[in-house]
C-alpha cells in the first residue's frame, strides 16, 4: 500500500526540540511539557493528516519520503533548497509522532527507510509519501 499526499500549508517551524523537562510536584518524576509553539504544531499537522489518513495502519517496514516546501523569503528562489533552521530531524520527529497518533502505522519505529529534503517554494506545503516495503524493496 501506498499514501502518498500534498499537505498545502505553511509547514510550522516549532519542533520537538522545543519541549521543556520538569519535574512533576506530586509524583517527583521527569515530565515533559510542549511549549505553546509545539502545542499549535503539533495540533494543526494533526488536523491536516487526519484528512489522509489510511483505513488501516501500514504494517511491517516502511518506507517515508517527505520534502518541506516553505514559504519563499528574502531573496530565495523557488526550488532552492532551505539550509537554514529548522532542522529535517527535528521537523521529521514531530510529523513522525503526529503520523502515529493518526495511526498511519502502528509504531514510527516500522520506519526503515526514510528520505527527506526541505527547500523554498512558491506552494508552501508537506509532500508526504509512505508505503509498506518488503525486504527486497529496500
Amino acid at each position: 500500500m501506498i499514501i502518498d499526499f500534498f499537505i498545502a500549508m505553511n509547514p510550522p517551524t516549532a519542533t520537538h526540540q522545543e519541549q521543556r523537562h520538569v519535574i512533576s510536584h506530586t509524583t517527583g518524576r521527569v515530565v515533559t511539557i510542549d511549549s505553546p509553539e509545539v502545542k499549535a504544531a503539533r495540533a494543526k499537522l494533526t488536523a491536516y493528516l487526519a484528512e489522509h489518513a489510511p483505513r488501516a495502519p501500514l504494517d511491517g517496514p516502511i518506507r517515508l519520503q517527505v520534502m518541506w516546501c516553505f514559504p519563499i523569503t528574502g531573496k530565495h528562489k523557488n526550488g532552492e533548497y532551505k539550509t537554514s533552521r529548522p532542522d529535517t530531524d527535528n521537523l521529521q520527529k514531530l510529523l513522525k509522532d503526529c503520523m502515529t497518533k493518526c495511526k498511519y502505522w502502528y509504531d514510527d519505529a516500522q520506519v526503515c527507510v526514510e528520505t527527506v529534503g526541505k527547500l523554498y517554494s512558491d506552494k508552501p506545503g508537506i509532500m508526504i509519501q509512505a508505503e509498506e516495503i518488503n525486504h527486497a524493496d529496500a
